[in-house]
Protein backbone atom coordinates (compact mmCIF):
# COMPACT_ATOMS: atom_id res chain seq x y z
CA UNK A 1 0.00 0.00 0.00
CA UNK A 2 1.15 3.34 -1.34
CA UNK A 3 0.35 6.68 0.43
CA UNK A 4 1.02 9.75 -1.35
CA UNK A 5 1.60 13.06 0.79
CA UNK A 6 -1.74 15.70 0.66
CA UNK A 7 -3.92 13.00 -0.54
CA UNK A 8 -6.45 11.30 1.77
CA UNK A 9 -5.99 7.38 3.12
CA UNK A 10 -6.39 5.09 0.94
CA UNK A 11 -9.98 2.74 1.62
CA UNK A 12 -8.77 -0.94 2.66
CA UNK A 13 -8.63 -3.09 0.26
CA UNK A 14 -10.05 -6.56 1.48
CA UNK A 15 -10.03 -9.81 0.04
CA UNK A 16 -13.14 -11.17 -1.23
CA UNK A 17 -13.61 -14.09 1.08
CA UNK A 18 -12.55 -12.01 4.13
CA UNK A 19 -15.27 -9.13 3.02
CA UNK A 20 -18.24 -11.59 3.23
CA UNK A 21 -17.13 -12.90 6.38
CA UNK A 22 -17.37 -9.47 7.64
CA UNK A 23 -20.15 -8.49 6.15
CA UNK A 24 -21.82 -11.70 7.63
CA UNK A 25 -20.74 -11.06 10.94
CA UNK A 26 -21.78 -7.57 11.06
CA UNK A 27 -25.49 -8.85 9.88
CA UNK A 28 -25.23 -11.39 12.82
CA UNK A 29 -24.65 -8.82 15.18
CA UNK A 30 -27.23 -6.35 13.69
CA UNK A 31 -29.91 -8.60 12.56
CA UNK A 32 -30.16 -12.03 14.10
CA UNK A 33 -32.40 -13.59 14.64
CA UNK A 34 -34.86 -12.14 12.64
CA UNK A 35 -38.17 -12.79 11.30
CA UNK A 36 -39.42 -11.68 7.62
CA UNK A 37 -43.15 -11.72 6.25
CA UNK A 38 -43.62 -11.86 2.78
CA UNK A 39 -44.72 -14.08 -0.90
CA UNK A 40 -43.43 -17.10 -1.94
CA UNK A 41 -41.69 -17.13 -5.27
CA UNK A 42 -39.45 -19.99 -6.94
CA UNK A 43 -40.27 -22.40 -4.32
CA UNK A 44 -38.24 -25.95 -5.00
CA UNK A 45 -37.40 -28.63 -3.34
CA UNK A 46 -34.20 -30.65 -4.25
CA UNK A 47 -33.67 -34.18 -3.93
CA UNK A 48 -31.60 -34.07 -0.42
CA UNK A 49 -34.38 -32.39 1.12
CA UNK A 50 -33.23 -28.78 1.44
CA UNK A 51 -36.11 -26.09 0.11
CA UNK A 52 -35.08 -23.00 -1.89
CA UNK A 53 -37.28 -20.25 -2.11
CA UNK A 54 -37.12 -15.95 -2.23
CA UNK A 55 -40.06 -14.01 -0.04
CA UNK A 56 -40.99 -10.96 -1.47
CA UNK A 57 -43.05 -7.83 -1.01
CA UNK A 58 -43.81 -4.30 -3.60
CA UNK A 59 -40.35 -3.35 -2.31
CA UNK A 60 -37.67 -6.03 -2.34
CA UNK A 61 -36.87 -9.80 -2.72
CA UNK A 62 -34.93 -11.84 -0.14
CA UNK A 63 -33.51 -15.36 -1.16
CA UNK A 64 -33.66 -17.96 1.10
CA UNK A 65 -32.53 -21.65 2.15
CA UNK A 66 -34.69 -24.36 4.42
CA UNK A 67 -32.63 -26.92 5.34
CA UNK A 68 -33.95 -30.76 5.44
CA UNK A 69 -33.97 -30.57 9.22
CA UNK A 70 -36.25 -27.59 9.50
CA UNK A 71 -38.24 -28.71 6.28
CA UNK A 72 -39.09 -31.89 7.82
CA UNK A 73 -41.15 -29.86 10.61
CA UNK A 74 -42.92 -27.69 8.23
CA UNK A 75 -47.05 -28.73 8.39
CA UNK A 76 -47.97 -27.07 5.18
CA UNK A 77 -46.81 -27.59 1.91
CA UNK A 78 -45.54 -23.97 0.67
CA UNK A 79 -46.84 -23.13 -2.65
CA UNK A 80 -45.65 -19.91 -5.02
CA UNK A 81 -47.94 -16.79 -3.78
CA UNK A 82 -48.67 -18.03 -0.62
CA UNK A 83 -48.21 -15.04 1.95
CA UNK A 84 -45.98 -16.79 5.20
CA UNK A 85 -43.68 -15.30 7.76
CA UNK A 86 -40.69 -17.20 8.03
CA UNK A 87 -37.93 -17.03 11.31
CA UNK A 88 -33.96 -17.55 10.85
CA UNK A 89 -30.87 -15.67 10.71
CA UNK A 90 -29.63 -13.70 7.64
CA UNK A 91 -25.97 -14.19 6.01
CA UNK A 92 -24.05 -14.24 3.39
CA UNK A 93 -23.06 -17.52 0.93
CA UNK A 94 -19.59 -16.49 0.44
CA UNK A 95 -19.71 -19.22 -2.80
CA UNK A 96 -21.61 -16.36 -4.87
CA UNK A 97 -21.49 -13.20 -2.28
CA UNK A 98 -25.19 -13.17 -2.25
CA UNK A 99 -27.01 -12.62 0.57
CA UNK A 100 -29.21 -14.97 1.95
CA UNK A 101 -31.82 -15.88 4.69
CA UNK A 102 -31.75 -19.04 6.50
CA UNK A 103 -34.70 -20.30 7.44
CA UNK A 104 -35.27 -22.04 10.32
CA UNK A 105 -39.05 -22.57 10.70
CA UNK A 106 -42.08 -20.87 8.72
CA UNK A 107 -46.13 -20.78 8.93
CA UNK A 108 -48.87 -19.05 6.90
CA UNK A 109 -49.15 -15.49 7.78
CA UNK A 110 -51.44 -13.89 9.81
CA UNK A 111 -53.02 -17.79 10.25
CA UNK A 112 -50.53 -19.63 11.99
CA UNK A 113 -52.03 -20.08 14.95
CA UNK A 114 -55.24 -20.22 13.72
CA UNK A 115 -54.13 -22.97 11.65
CA UNK A 116 -52.53 -24.98 14.19
CA UNK A 117 -55.67 -25.28 16.38
CA UNK A 118 -57.42 -25.96 13.43
CA UNK A 119 -55.30 -29.10 12.71
CA UNK A 120 -55.02 -29.81 16.49
CA UNK A 121 -58.91 -30.31 16.54
CA UNK A 122 -59.21 -31.80 13.19
CA UNK A 123 -56.99 -34.81 14.38
CA UNK A 124 -58.91 -35.42 17.93
CA UNK A 125 -62.03 -35.35 16.03
CA UNK A 126 -60.76 -37.45 13.50
CA UNK A 127 -59.50 -40.15 16.32
CA UNK A 128 -62.78 -40.25 17.77
CA UNK A 129 -64.40 -41.11 14.36
CA UNK A 130 -66.59 -38.08 13.75
CA UNK A 131 -65.80 -38.08 10.31
CA UNK A 132 -65.87 -41.72 9.56
CA UNK A 133 -67.48 -42.17 6.16
CA UNK A 134 -69.71 -45.13 7.80
CA UNK A 135 -71.88 -42.64 9.83
CA UNK A 136 -72.49 -40.94 6.40
CA UNK A 137 -75.91 -40.70 5.14
CA UNK A 138 -76.94 -41.16 1.91
CA UNK A 139 -78.87 -38.09 0.62
CA UNK A 140 -82.63 -38.19 -0.41
CA UNK A 141 -83.68 -38.54 -3.89
CA UNK A 142 -87.18 -36.30 -2.93
CA UNK A 143 -87.14 -34.47 0.09
CA UNK A 144 -90.62 -33.91 1.35
CA UNK A 145 -88.65 -30.58 3.14
CA UNK A 146 -85.28 -28.85 3.30
CA UNK A 147 -84.21 -27.09 6.45
CA UNK A 148 -81.82 -24.31 6.16
CA UNK A 149 -79.24 -22.65 8.43
CA UNK A 150 -77.45 -19.40 7.36
CA UNK A 151 -77.92 -15.81 7.69
CA UNK A 152 -80.35 -13.91 6.29
CA UNK A 153 -77.96 -10.91 5.12
CA UNK A 154 -75.96 -13.32 3.37
CA UNK A 155 -75.37 -13.61 0.15
CA UNK A 156 -75.49 -17.82 0.74
CA UNK A 157 -79.10 -16.95 1.38
CA UNK A 158 -80.32 -16.00 -1.73
CA UNK A 159 -78.19 -18.31 -4.22
CA UNK A 160 -79.52 -21.09 -2.30
CA UNK A 161 -83.15 -19.47 -2.54
CA UNK A 162 -82.82 -18.69 -5.93
CA UNK A 163 -81.53 -22.44 -7.15
CA UNK A 164 -83.90 -24.49 -5.02
CA UNK A 165 -87.12 -22.22 -6.76
CA UNK A 166 -85.77 -22.89 -9.63
CA UNK A 167 -84.70 -26.73 -9.41
CA UNK A 168 -88.19 -27.65 -6.89
CA UNK A 169 -90.19 -24.88 -6.22
CA UNK A 170 -92.93 -28.05 -4.58
CA UNK A 171 -90.87 -28.39 -1.98
CA UNK A 172 -91.03 -26.32 1.61
CA UNK A 173 -87.92 -24.79 2.69
CA UNK A 174 -87.84 -24.21 6.51
CA UNK A 175 -85.25 -21.13 7.33
CA UNK A 176 -83.54 -20.78 11.15
CA UNK A 177 -80.99 -18.11 10.67
CA UNK A 178 -77.72 -17.69 12.79
CA UNK A 179 -74.73 -15.27 12.95
CA UNK A 180 -72.03 -16.76 10.54
CA UNK A 181 -69.28 -14.58 11.57
CA UNK A 182 -68.32 -13.65 14.62
CA UNK A 183 -67.25 -14.89 18.27
CA UNK A 184 -71.01 -15.32 19.22
CA UNK A 185 -71.35 -17.29 15.78
CA UNK A 186 -70.51 -20.94 16.89
CA UNK A 187 -73.17 -20.45 19.88
CA UNK A 188 -76.13 -19.11 17.35
CA UNK A 189 -75.33 -21.88 14.69
CA UNK A 190 -75.35 -24.85 17.32
CA UNK A 191 -78.98 -23.03 19.06
CA UNK A 192 -80.29 -23.20 14.81
CA UNK A 193 -79.30 -26.68 14.26
CA UNK A 194 -80.82 -28.00 16.97
CA UNK A 195 -84.15 -26.02 16.83
CA UNK A 196 -84.23 -27.55 12.95
CA UNK A 197 -83.66 -31.44 14.51
CA UNK A 198 -86.60 -30.98 16.86
CA UNK A 199 -88.71 -29.66 13.25
CA UNK A 200 -87.36 -32.62 11.80
CA UNK A 201 -87.82 -34.90 14.55
CA UNK A 202 -91.55 -33.63 14.94
CA UNK A 203 -92.38 -34.16 11.63
CA UNK A 204 -91.07 -37.86 11.35
CA UNK A 205 -93.51 -38.80 14.28
CA UNK A 206 -96.21 -41.12 13.63
CA UNK A 207 -99.60 -39.21 13.68
CA UNK A 208 -97.55 -35.59 12.96
CA UNK A 209 -99.60 -32.96 11.41
CA UNK A 210 -97.44 -32.32 8.68
CA UNK A 211 -100.09 -29.38 7.60
CA UNK A 212 -98.52 -27.24 10.73
CA UNK A 213 -95.09 -28.55 10.28
CA UNK A 214 -93.56 -29.96 6.70
CA UNK A 215 -91.79 -32.71 7.24
CA UNK A 216 -87.82 -32.12 7.13
CA UNK A 217 -85.71 -34.41 5.17
CA UNK A 218 -82.31 -33.35 5.20
CA UNK A 219 -80.67 -30.08 6.40
CA UNK A 220 -78.13 -27.37 4.60
CA UNK A 221 -75.77 -25.41 6.73
CA UNK A 222 -73.94 -22.69 4.05
CA UNK A 223 -72.16 -19.50 4.11
CA UNK A 224 -70.07 -17.67 1.36
CA UNK A 225 -66.43 -17.69 0.92
CA UNK A 226 -63.84 -15.85 3.26
CA UNK A 227 -60.82 -15.93 4.79
CA UNK A 228 -59.74 -18.37 7.60
CA UNK A 229 -60.77 -15.68 10.47
CA UNK A 230 -64.19 -15.26 8.71
CA UNK A 231 -64.58 -18.88 8.52
CA UNK A 232 -63.87 -19.73 12.20
CA UNK A 233 -66.79 -20.13 13.59
CA UNK A 234 -67.36 -23.39 11.27
CA UNK A 235 -64.29 -24.66 13.19
CA UNK A 236 -66.07 -24.91 16.47
CA UNK A 237 -65.80 -27.96 18.38
CA UNK A 238 -69.26 -27.87 20.03
CA UNK A 239 -70.66 -27.46 16.66
CA UNK A 240 -69.19 -30.22 15.12
CA UNK A 241 -70.20 -32.61 18.10
CA UNK A 242 -74.23 -30.89 17.10
CA UNK A 243 -73.40 -31.44 12.82
CA UNK A 244 -72.40 -35.16 13.83
CA UNK A 245 -76.29 -35.43 16.20
CA UNK A 246 -78.20 -34.43 13.22
CA UNK A 247 -81.47 -36.69 12.46
CA UNK A 248 -81.23 -36.27 9.05
CA UNK A 249 -78.87 -36.34 6.16
CA UNK A 250 -77.13 -33.00 6.72
CA UNK A 251 -75.34 -31.31 3.50
CA UNK A 252 -72.05 -28.18 4.43
CA UNK A 253 -71.61 -25.37 1.56
CA UNK A 254 -69.57 -23.04 3.05
CA UNK A 255 -67.11 -21.06 1.58
CA UNK A 256 -65.25 -21.52 -1.76
CA UNK A 257 -64.17 -24.62 -3.38
CA UNK A 258 -60.89 -24.45 -1.94
CA UNK A 259 -62.21 -23.70 1.53
CA UNK A 260 -62.39 -26.55 3.97
CA UNK A 261 -63.77 -25.99 7.65
CA UNK A 262 -64.67 -28.68 10.58
CA UNK A 263 -67.58 -28.59 9.82
CA UNK A 264 -67.37 -29.85 6.16
CA UNK A 265 -65.75 -33.25 7.25
CA UNK A 266 -68.35 -33.96 9.94
CA UNK A 267 -71.25 -33.12 7.50
CA UNK A 268 -73.05 -35.96 5.92
CA UNK A 269 -71.62 -34.68 2.66
CA UNK A 270 -69.68 -31.22 1.57
CA UNK A 271 -70.80 -28.90 -1.16
CA UNK A 272 -67.87 -26.72 -2.76
CA UNK A 273 -70.22 -23.70 -2.57
CA UNK A 274 -73.76 -23.08 -1.13
CA UNK A 275 -75.46 -23.03 -4.39
CA UNK A 276 -73.90 -26.16 -5.38
CA UNK A 277 -75.04 -27.66 -1.65
CA UNK A 278 -78.95 -26.47 -2.50
CA UNK A 279 -78.28 -28.87 -5.95
CA UNK A 280 -77.49 -32.06 -4.38
CA UNK A 281 -80.97 -32.17 -2.62
CA UNK A 282 -82.85 -30.39 -5.26
CA UNK A 283 -83.30 -32.65 -8.44
CA UNK A 284 -84.78 -30.76 -10.92
CA UNK A 285 -88.58 -31.12 -11.32
CA UNK A 286 -88.47 -31.23 -14.97
CA UNK A 287 -86.67 -34.83 -14.50
CA UNK A 288 -88.81 -36.46 -12.12
CA UNK A 289 -91.87 -35.73 -13.86
CA UNK A 290 -90.73 -37.26 -16.99
CA UNK A 291 -89.53 -40.09 -15.32
CA UNK A 292 -93.30 -40.48 -14.01
CA UNK A 293 -94.84 -40.04 -16.80
CA UNK A 294 -92.53 -42.45 -18.57
CA UNK A 295 -93.59 -45.16 -15.64
CA UNK A 296 -97.37 -44.10 -16.14
CA UNK A 297 -97.14 -45.19 -19.70
CA UNK A 298 -95.44 -48.88 -18.86
CA UNK A 299 -98.20 -49.21 -16.36
CA UNK A 300 -101.19 -48.21 -19.05
CA UNK A 301 -99.48 -50.73 -21.36
CA UNK A 302 -98.78 -53.42 -19.33
CA UNK A 303 -102.56 -53.23 -18.00
CA UNK A 304 -103.80 -53.59 -21.40
CA UNK A 305 -101.38 -56.30 -22.34
CA UNK A 306 -103.25 -58.14 -19.29
CA UNK A 307 -106.66 -57.26 -20.21
CA UNK A 308 -106.12 -58.34 -23.90
CA UNK A 309 -104.91 -61.33 -22.78
CA UNK A 310 -107.63 -61.87 -20.37
CA UNK A 311 -110.15 -61.09 -22.95
CA UNK A 312 -108.92 -63.68 -25.59
CA UNK A 313 -109.19 -66.34 -23.00
CA UNK A 314 -113.00 -65.31 -22.73
CA UNK A 315 -114.11 -65.61 -25.92
CA UNK A 316 -112.12 -69.04 -26.67
CA UNK A 317 -113.96 -70.22 -23.14
CA UNK A 318 -116.97 -68.74 -24.57
CA UNK A 319 -116.60 -70.37 -27.83
CA UNK A 320 -116.05 -73.68 -26.23
CA UNK A 321 -119.20 -73.70 -24.22
CA UNK A 322 -121.85 -72.75 -26.72
CA UNK A 323 -125.28 -71.50 -26.06
CA UNK A 324 -128.50 -73.89 -24.34
CA UNK A 325 -130.29 -72.83 -27.35
CA UNK A 326 -128.32 -73.40 -29.66
CA UNK A 327 -127.58 -77.13 -28.61
CA UNK A 328 -131.21 -77.62 -28.06
CA UNK A 329 -132.17 -76.26 -31.90
CA UNK A 330 -129.36 -78.84 -32.87
CA UNK A 331 -131.17 -81.67 -31.26
CA UNK A 332 -134.14 -80.89 -33.17
CA UNK A 333 -132.54 -80.77 -36.42
CA UNK A 334 -131.62 -84.13 -35.67
CA UNK A 335 -134.96 -85.70 -34.44
CA UNK A 336 -136.38 -83.88 -37.53
CA UNK A 337 -134.47 -85.86 -39.85
CA UNK A 338 -134.97 -88.94 -37.87
CA UNK A 339 -138.49 -88.59 -38.37
CA UNK A 340 -138.53 -87.75 -42.11
CA UNK A 341 -136.20 -91.20 -42.33
CA UNK A 342 -138.99 -93.12 -40.13
CA UNK A 343 -141.85 -91.77 -42.51
CA UNK A 344 -139.91 -92.43 -45.72
CA UNK A 345 -139.49 -96.00 -43.95
CA UNK A 346 -142.94 -96.45 -43.27
CA UNK A 347 -143.85 -95.87 -47.00
CA UNK A 348 -141.46 -98.10 -48.87
CA UNK A 349 -142.89 -100.69 -46.59
CA UNK A 350 -146.27 -100.04 -47.47
CA UNK A 351 -144.94 -99.99 -51.01
CA UNK A 352 -143.63 -103.43 -50.87
CA UNK A 353 -146.32 -104.97 -49.42
CA UNK A 354 -148.67 -103.34 -51.88
CA UNK A 355 -146.54 -105.34 -54.53
CA UNK A 356 -147.14 -109.16 -52.57
CA UNK A 357 -150.54 -108.13 -51.79
CA UNK A 358 -151.73 -110.61 -53.88
CA UNK A 359 -149.76 -113.18 -52.50
CA UNK A 360 -150.36 -111.94 -49.05
CA UNK A 361 -153.92 -111.38 -49.26
CA UNK A 362 -155.31 -113.75 -46.39
CA UNK A 363 -152.51 -112.08 -43.94
CA UNK A 364 -151.94 -108.58 -45.32
CA UNK A 365 -154.02 -106.80 -42.80
CA UNK A 366 -152.47 -108.21 -39.64
CA UNK A 367 -149.00 -107.70 -40.91
CA UNK A 368 -149.74 -104.25 -41.80
CA UNK A 369 -150.92 -103.42 -38.68
CA UNK A 370 -147.83 -105.02 -37.11
CA UNK A 371 -145.24 -102.82 -38.92
CA UNK A 372 -147.75 -100.18 -38.30
CA UNK A 373 -147.48 -100.74 -34.31
CA UNK A 374 -143.95 -100.94 -34.19
CA UNK A 375 -143.49 -97.70 -36.11
CA UNK A 376 -145.76 -95.86 -34.47
CA UNK A 377 -143.83 -97.20 -31.15
CA UNK A 378 -140.45 -95.95 -32.52
CA UNK A 379 -142.21 -92.88 -33.34
CA UNK A 380 -143.52 -92.62 -29.81
CA UNK A 381 -140.78 -92.90 -28.47
CA UNK A 382 -138.32 -90.57 -30.37
CA UNK A 383 -141.33 -88.12 -29.77
CA UNK A 384 -141.09 -88.92 -25.60
CA UNK A 385 -136.97 -88.19 -26.31
CA UNK A 386 -137.34 -85.22 -27.92
CA UNK A 387 -139.48 -84.27 -25.60
CA UNK A 388 -137.20 -84.67 -22.84
CA UNK A 389 -134.69 -82.98 -24.41
CA UNK A 390 -137.22 -79.48 -24.84
CA UNK A 391 -135.85 -76.72 -22.38
CA UNK A 392 -139.34 -75.45 -21.85
CA UNK A 393 -140.11 -78.58 -19.53
CA UNK A 394 -137.15 -77.63 -17.54
CA UNK A 395 -138.62 -74.62 -17.51
CA UNK A 396 -141.71 -75.90 -16.16
CA UNK A 397 -140.52 -77.41 -13.50
CA UNK A 398 -139.59 -73.65 -11.97
CA UNK A 399 -136.09 -73.60 -13.57
CA UNK A 400 -135.09 -70.10 -15.08
CA UNK A 401 -132.85 -69.66 -18.10
CA UNK A 402 -130.88 -66.45 -16.90
CA UNK A 403 -128.78 -64.46 -20.07
CA UNK A 404 -126.97 -60.73 -19.85
CA UNK A 405 -127.71 -58.30 -21.99
CA UNK A 406 -126.13 -59.47 -24.45
CA UNK A 407 -128.16 -62.64 -24.57
CA UNK A 408 -125.00 -64.73 -23.10
CA UNK A 409 -125.90 -67.28 -20.29
CA UNK A 410 -124.78 -66.76 -16.88
CA UNK A 411 -123.62 -69.62 -15.34
CA UNK A 412 -122.02 -68.54 -12.22
CA UNK A 413 -122.91 -66.23 -9.76
CA UNK A 414 -118.85 -65.10 -10.19
CA UNK A 415 -120.56 -63.64 -13.35
CA UNK A 416 -122.66 -61.06 -11.82
CA UNK A 417 -121.97 -58.33 -10.45
CA UNK A 418 -123.96 -55.44 -8.32
CA UNK A 419 -125.78 -53.40 -10.18
CA UNK A 420 -125.76 -55.83 -13.39
CA UNK A 421 -129.05 -56.28 -15.67
CA UNK A 422 -129.81 -59.24 -16.02
CA UNK A 423 -132.92 -61.61 -18.01
CA UNK A 424 -134.58 -64.73 -16.49
CA UNK A 425 -136.70 -66.75 -19.56
CA UNK A 426 -139.39 -68.88 -17.58
CA UNK A 427 -141.50 -71.30 -18.54
CA UNK A 428 -144.66 -68.39 -19.92
CA UNK A 429 -142.26 -65.13 -20.28
CA UNK A 430 -139.18 -63.49 -19.29
CA UNK A 431 -138.43 -61.46 -16.33
CA UNK A 432 -135.53 -58.43 -16.31
CA UNK A 433 -133.85 -58.28 -12.53
CA UNK A 434 -130.97 -56.12 -11.80
CA UNK A 435 -128.20 -57.67 -9.56
CA UNK A 436 -128.18 -56.89 -5.56
CA UNK A 437 -126.01 -59.02 -3.92
CA UNK A 438 -124.07 -62.27 -5.76
CA UNK A 439 -123.50 -64.87 -3.35
CA UNK A 440 -121.94 -68.00 -4.03
CA UNK A 441 -122.52 -71.60 -2.53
Amino acid sequence: MFERPGLAAAPRVWEVGALCRAIADALEARFNPVAVRGEITGFSRASSGHCYFSVKDANGQLRCAMFRRAASLLDFSPRDGELVEVRGRLGVYEARGDLQFIVESMQRAGQGALFEQFLRLKAQLEAEGLFSGDRKRPLPLQPRGIGLVTSTGAAALHDVVTALRRRVPHIPVVLVPAQVQGGAAPASLVAALSKLYLLAQAGQAPGADLTRNPPIDVILLVRGGGSIEDLWAFNDEQLARTIVRSPVPLVSGVGHETDFTIADFCADLRAPTPTAAAELVAQPRDVWLGALGLLGGRIADAVQRQLDARHQRLDQAAARLGRPSGLVARQQMQLARLAQRMRHGVLLKLQRLAQTQEALEADLPNKLLRCAARQSDRLDRAALRLELLDPRLVLQRGYALLTDTGGQAVTSARQAHPGDALRATLADGVVDVTVSQPRLL
